[in-house]
């Protein structure tokens, strides 16, 4: 055995020992929180609520985004208002690519183009206010 094998072999027992003793310490610190517990359901409309005062707050695109992600990322498909809000805020931070992506998203979760096509027409009048078009209106 060549003497570096053999100082070395002592110094990682003890460094892996040492290792396993703050791991033990740490783990012992740290408390565990079931977050997903402490909160109840959120009805529908506190939903709406909460997203249609955020977009009516939103005064960047990233900010916008994030609140789209956050909106479109629940098992529910959000109020025509959520989406008004939502598109209102696309035109007011100038960003028309996000505008046209409110629509895909919403088509997405409508799941269905009967669902879909109410959405549109319950929305028309207000694409037409801010110069919104789907993309299949866009022919893309």
């Amino acid at each position: 055995m060549t003497r570096l094998a053999a100082i070395s072999r002592p110094l990682a027992a003890a460094a892996r020992v040492q290792v396993a003793r703050s791991a033990a310490a740490t783990h012992s610190a740290v408390q565990i929180r079931n977050y997903s517990s402490e909160h109840g359901e959120e009805s529908f409309e506190h939903f709406t609520e909460r997203f249609v005062k955020f977009f009516d707050n939103v005064d960047d695109v990233f900010e916008l985004q994030r609140g789209l992600n956050n909106a479109f990322g629940y098992d529910l498909v959000p109020s025509p208002s959520v989406i008004a809000a939502a598109l209102k805020a696309s035109r007011r931070v100038d960003d028309y690519a996000t505008a046209v992506r409110v629509f895909e998203g919403l088509k997405f979760k409508a799941g269905s183009d009967a669902i879909y096509k109410q959405y549109l027409d319950e929305l028309a009048p207000l694409k037409a206010e801010l110069g919104v078009e789907t993309k299949e209106e866009l022919g893309l």
